[in-house]
């Protein structure tokens, strides 16, 4: 059974096996074939979160091996985040023998496949050993339709050793085509209007749309605009169309999209909310329309005309329904004022931190953020201009970014990557960094040291804090960022204010673009 389940991971592209081995997976690694790789993460977290970017760069499944419950659950925030982000993932999980499940052994995972739901697609303990082979290719599969997302395994230990037929990789289409009938409506009801948007969210760029988006968006003379926490890239945001983010709060998401007769939101919910909020979705007789690859968030659509189908064909088909409109272009965006450098003695601002990245970094470098307080300044001071080349955690717990750069760097070795993490966010997966260093991964992370969690301080006043009211539990005191990387074998520096900063991230990315080996930039901001 084991040499079909290499036979099959081999026809699909897959030579990567992310884990952190116990007991109950020893039997699936004797005689590990020469031609795959195992990437060990020092945590199971860490494990998803590595095969997560390294999925999300290579655009095809990762497969992953865990430890039977302990590992799953171990791993579940990062799976959970997985699923947030539409990743596709085979997991595979230990269970102990069969003979030994009617005694409740150590190790035993009782309801293995019930564990890891819902933040599975699908979920599966074969009743037969000989089954586990196809079990494998129908959960590789199901990870890749849309809307695309993890998927679980559990191998009885066992099984491994047993006979089995090896399973060929079948062609499985993973296009969807919409209602062409809605698809008109919407093209028909685009055009009759006079001030249009457009809303993009993830799956504009999972799905390789870009192009197509451009195409429609430059045919309506419409805004664009990115959808409120958005993992992913899927606009230009140099483009003179571009709009900026939209806010994850009802009554400001509405008040900017008020000057608006029709938006057409595609990729994304409509809409993703952080806080509570009051009053109408969209202002009374604005237009909505929605095209997503995901039939539950069409369901649960407050408002609008809601279609399904695959994204770049969807976008394709309503451009080529679009004649170019005559209507007036939307007026272009105020500059963003200069950040400011630090007066003698003052920590930098995250805004003149991230300015002076964008100034230094390449266009097609690939940045990864994992900095909650800083993404709103973010995405003013360094956009992002290429496909592919932005992505950050769509569920909102932390522990992505370190271990999501590994996997991106292991992705994407034509492209460098930068990530841009926040000192809190950094604690939670930091030992990611041993594996770039075993790796010898070419990596640049720029930690944001402002000793706290600042995001809930920002968000206090929301929740009814008083101004200036202390927030318990957001102090991080005593982080040697620089230490912690030395003790993983990278490479480290320290920035403060007194230092010439664009000489310094000049220096520092263009020796970690020839390296072979991770470099952190410890970087301290007010």
């Amino acid at each position: 059974m084991r040499d079909a389940v290499y036979g099959f991971l081999r026809e699909a592209g897959i030579r990567h096996v992310f884990g952190n081995p116990g007991s109950t997976e020893l039997p699936f690694f004797r005689d590990f074939p020469s031609d795959f790789s195992y990437v060990l993460g020092l945590h199971e977290s860490i494990v998803v979160g590595m095969a997560d970017g390294h999925a999300q760069a290579s655009r095809r499944p990762s497969f992953v091996n865990l430890h039977s419950a302990a590992g799953v659950g171990n791993a579940m925030g990062a799976i959970f985040t997985a699923f947030k982000n539409h990743t596709p993932m085979v997991i595979t999980a230990g269970q102990q023998a069969r003979s030994m499940l009617p005694y409740d052994p150590f190790l035993y995972s009782e309801r293995a496949t019930e564990l890891p739901r819902p933040y599975v697609k699908w979920a599966a303990e074969p009743a037969r050993a000989e089954d586990v082979p196809r079990a494998i290719a129908r959960a590789y599969h199901v990870a890749m339709m849309p809307p695309r997302g993890p998927v679980l395994v559990s191998v009885p230990a066992d099984d491994w050793d047993r006979p089995a037929e090896p399973v060929p990789l079948r062609a499985v289409s993973q296009a969807v085509r919409p209602d062409a009938g809605l698809l008109g409506r919407m093209a028909e009801g685009m055009g009759a209007c006079e001030r249009p948007a457009i809303v993009v969210g993830d799956a504009v760029d999972r799905a390789g749309a870009w192009e197509a988006v451009l195409d429609l968006a430059g045919r309506q003379r419409a805004r664009v605009y990115a959808a409120p926490m958005s993992g992913r890239c899927s606009f230009p945001e140099d483009h003179p169309l571009f709009g900026g983010i939209l806010p994850a709060m009802r009554d400001a998401l509405r008040r900017q999209l008020a000057g608006h007769d029709a938006v057409l939101v595609l990729g994304a919910p409509a809409f993703t909310y952080h806080v509570e909020g009051e009053g109408p979705f969209v202002e009374p007789g604005t237009a909505l329309f929605l095209i997503v690859d995901e039939p539950d968030t069409a369901a649960w659509a407050p408002v609008g005309l809601a279609a399904v189908g695959s994204l770049r064909e969807s976008v394709q088909e309503l451009a080529a329904l679009s004649p170019h409109s005559a209507r007036a272009l939307p007026p272009p965006r105020a500059p963003v004022p200069a950040a400011a450098p630090p007066h003698a003695g003052e920590r930098m601002s995250i805004a003149y931190v991230l300015q002076t990245l964008s100034e230094v970094r390449r266009r097609d470098d690939v940045i990864l953020e994992e900095a909650a307080s800083a993404r709103p300044v973010l995405q003013r001071y360094l956009p992002i201009y290429e496909s592919h080349g932005y992505y950050a955690c769509s569920s909102g717990g932390l522990g992505f970014g370190m271990a999501a750069a590994v996997g991106l760097a292991m992705g994407n070795r034509d492209r460098h990557v930068i990530g841009v993490v926040g000192d809190g966010s950094s604690m939670y997966a930091f030992q990611a960094l041993w594996t770039a260093a075993q790796l010898r991964l070419p990596l640049t992370l720029i930690i944001l040291r402002n000793r706290r969690y600042a995001a809930l301080e920002h968000f206090a006043p929301v929740f009814g804090f008083a101004e200036g009211e202390r927030v318990p539990g957001t102090a991080l005191p005593g982080l040697d960022f620089v230490k912690l990387a030395q003790a993983m074998d990278c490479d480290a520096r320290r920035i403060g204010g007194e230092t010439d900063l664009r000489a310094a991230l000049d220096a520092a990315i263009g020796s970690a673009r020839r390296a072979e080996r991770p470099l952190v930039l410890e970087i301290e901001v007010a």
